[in-house]
């Protein structure tokens, strides 16, 4: 099941390129902004804070480290700003 939670931009965005990246056989991407609320990052309005669960053949045979370090390239530009924090579950089929 590949799915995006709600209609927010950046959720959207983030989405649509690790679907392009990484063509999933499952992928969720979850807007937890409003749970962060008063802590460090959040900014009223702004999408800041997300989970993704992502499961794709690409990550066949690399490590946890690896599988991170490529979602965190597919994102970069979008890391810090508006990204403040990525929670991810990266799988294999």
């Amino acid at each position: 099941m590949i799915m995006s939670t709600g209609i927010k931009p950046v959720a959207n965005e983030i989405h649509r390129r690790l679907a392009e990246a990484f063509q999933p056989l499952a992928l969720e991407v979850i807007d937890n902004s409003e749970q962060h609320r008063g802590h460090g990052g959040h900014r009223e309005g702004v999408e800041t804070h997300f989970t993704v669960n992502l499961t794709s053949t690409v990550f066949a045979g690399k490590s946890r480290v690896a599988r991170q370090r490529l979602v965190y390239n597919a994102l970069a530009d979008l890391m810090d700003n508006p990204i403040h924090a990525l929670s991810l579950k990266l799988d294999t089929p």
